[in-house]
């Protein structure tokens, strides 16, 4: 049995990797040499590192976070990092990661379930080459996939907290909230199931309105969606959605409303800006893709990233949470934050558990979406 290896994050994410057994592992080893460690450091100046986006920077959220950590690469380990942005047209994302594919890249990193397929055909040319998936995973039960390293969040973790604000909130006006989704998929799904967990554990009698884009990049169906949760009367209103969220805080703006940003802190990037949408998103749902990429490269620079499984992290490790700044502090009420805290130390403990899209049927996520309406 292989050795577990522990890599400890320095910053707001803890990355755990196991190691797996039995025969096929001791082939691996043998096979695939560096994925084990074998080859020792790398210095920064000696490494390369390409992230390909299926889609544009200046979300500010999900895209705009994996570029922050391809930054980090650059700032903290000294290497040459790169950010190719495929744009959203799925017919150029096959060609881009067989085109790097073929290049001299020490790691190749993608990210969104929407890559998974993709990286899947590719990575099987090219079994030498290492990979890095982010937000989806793929299945290596018979070992196909040596060459990928998954990464997992539990974003039903920080929604939970979100989903506490929301309840809360709510129960002080209309006891209405809201949740624009990008697509009825599973990592969506999870933050809504999340989201209202924690709103109904706060208050059983919350409503939760709920609709989905059917895309991430549509902002102007993602605002009239939004502006339509607002006229029901929605007390707050969270987007899920990257770049098309964008369009659930100008809603916000506009009817002088509240959100909940998502991935990244959304207010911080108004700061400045426009003080309207800053003071409009209370708090922003974290998932760290930046620091996760930076741990991740670093760990595989020093020979110790395992590849071939996923690590799935949350609260716990310190990989998802909520944003706690000073319009979060400033607008919410400081009984509030007390229980997003206590059920923070909670979650963390292990005593609550919160439930996840994962976990549940397409039937069950409708039942419970349309329990809330």
């Amino acid at each position: 049995m292989k050795k577990i290896l522990a890599i400890l994050l320095s910053l707001t994410l803890a990355v755990t990797v196991l190691a797996g057994c039995g025969q096929k592992a001791a082939e691996t080893d043998g096979e695939m040499g560096e994925q084990a460690g074998e080859t020792g450091e790398v210095s920064g100046e000696d490494y390369k590192a390409v992230c390909l986006l299926n889609g544009n920077l200046g979300d500010k959220s999900f895209f705009d976070s994996a570029n922050n950590g391809m930054k980090l690469l650059e700032e903290e380990l000294g290497i040459e990092a790169k950010v190719i942005e495929m744009g959203f047209d799925n017919t150029k994302w096959k060609p881009a990661l067989l085109e790097v594919s073929e290049q001299d890249w020490d790691i190749i990193i993608v990210g969104t379930w929407q890559m998974q397929e993709v990286l899947e055909e590719i990575a099987v040319e090219f079994p030498d080459k290492r990979y890095i998936l982010f937000d989806s995973e793929v299945d290596n039960s018979d070992g196909e996939f040596d060459n990928i390293h998954s990464i997992m969040y539990k974003q039903n973790h920080g929604a939970y907290l979100a989903g506490i604000v929301a309840g809360e909130l709510a129960a002080e006006g209309s006891n209405k909230a809201g949740i624009v989704g990008g697509m009825d998929i599973p990592v969506i799904n999870d933050f809504m199931v999340g989201y209202m967990a924690g709103a109904k554990d706060v208050n059983p009698d919350v409503k939760i309105l709920t609709n989905y884009i059917g895309d991430f990049d549509d902002t102007a169906k993602a605002k009239e969606m939004a502006l339509s949760q607002y006229n029901q009367g929605a007390e707050v209103v969270f987007g899920v959605a990257a770049q098309a969220g964008l369009g659930v805080i100008d809603a916000a703006k506009e009817k002088s409303s509240l959100t909940i940003g998502v991935d990244a802190d959304q207010s911080a990037t108004f700061t400045g800006i426009d003080d309207a949408k800053e003071n409009a998103i209370v708090t922003s749902v974290l998932k760290n893709i930046d620091v996760s990429i930076l741990r991740a490269v670093e760990a595989h620079m020093k020979g110790d990233l395992e590849f071939g499984i996923t690590d799935t992290v949350g609260i716990p490790e310190g990989a998802v949470g909520i944003v706690k700044n000073q319009v979060y502090k400033s607008t919410i009420p400081l009984e509030i934050q007390d229980k997003v805290d206590e059920a923070e130390e909670k979650i963390a403990s292990g005593e609550i558990e919160v439930p996840s899209a994962f976990d549940m049927t397409s039937d069950e996520i409708k039942e419970l979406r349309d329990s809330m309406q």
